[in-house]
């Protein structure tokens, strides 16, 4: 792939949940192009040895291992697999993520007559389970793979951990509160683990992704015609470049944060990616 810069990761250990995912398969395709050793988490084990097999005939080397990240012991068997196969983990790159239906509403704003009608769910019928899906799989998601492979790394040279927050951090997004509370918790988390591992080490930094089409947001963006829905226009207007993200416009601020020698005292920090969106008031 093009790369917007070349680091040396060689020798590197780097771990990336999610990585079958649009976005956290570029980056893992990134770090195996500087070189690294790349194991991809992620549910599914052909989609996982799918991405492996694209990177390593590619010239890189990967190994795609099926993970499920809320369970401890998923996770202790995949680092058995890596710690056999690669060594010790140097980056840890936490991208699984995502929302579920039973944890958001069906219209932006409260109605008094959506009380009365059935086919719409309102803030009132958000589902405790639903909601309780997405917190686990964005911030247990998060912490236990930090908890299993944070302890390869501590007193080790440019250890790194680097977390997917979102934009919905910043300022959360109508319709799904559940997805923006739980990236607030992952950058709050992140905030708080850097600081914890500030002595032995680790430096815990995350990124905050503004508005990309993916494989899981795409039919709330896309009409099946292709052009852009109601929702995907409101963004496009409060996004000061007009545009959605491309993927790989990711993987410079990726690369910069687990490069040591440009980014060593960068530690705690959620940088977001988004077109200036967070920075645009409406006016």
């Amino acid at each position: 792939m093009n790369l917007p810069f070349q680091i040396d990761l060689k020798d590197k250990v780097c771990v990336v949940t999610g990585g079958t995912g649009v976005l956290c398969g570029l980056m893992a395709e990134a770090l195996a192009a500087c070189g690294a050793k790349v194991a991809i988490l992620a549910l599914g084990s052909e989609a996982c040895e799918q991405k492996a097999a694209q990177i390593r005939q590619s010239g890189g080397i990967a190994i795609g291992i099926e993970t499920n990240v809320l369970d401890k012991e998923s996770l202790k068997e995949a680092h058995d697999i890596i710690l056999k196969e690669f060594g010790p983990c140097d980056i840890l790159i936490n991208g699984a993520g995502g929302n579920h239906p039973k944890g958001q509403t069906t219209h932006e704003y409260l109605c008094v007559e959506d009380l009365e009608n059935d086919d719409v769910q309102t803030f009132f019928d958000l589902d405790q389970a639903g909601v309780g899906f997405v917190f686990d799989l964005n911030f247990l998601g998060t912490l236990l793979p930090s908890q299993e492979f944070a302890k390869d790394m501590i007193t080790r040279e440019g250890t790194t951990i680097v977390n997917i927050s979102s934009m919905n951090a910043y300022c959360p997004l109508t319709k799904i509160p559940a997805y923006s509370g739980a990236k607030a918790a992952v950058t709050n988390f992140t905030q708080w683990l850097a600081v914890h591992f500030s002595k032995v080490g680790i430096r815990v930094n995350a990124i905050a992704p503004g508005f990309f089409v993916t494989a899981q947001n795409e039919k709330l963006l896309k009409n099946e015609d292709g052009t852009w829905t109601p929702r995907a226009n409101k963004i496009l207007q409060s996004t000061p470049m007009d545009r959605f993200g491309e993927a790989d416009e990711l993987i410079g601020t990726l690369l910069y944060l687990v490069n040591a020698d440009a980014s060593g005292f960068v530690n705690g920090v959620c940088i977001p990616i988004d077109g200036a969106f967070s920075a645009y008031s409406g006016v």
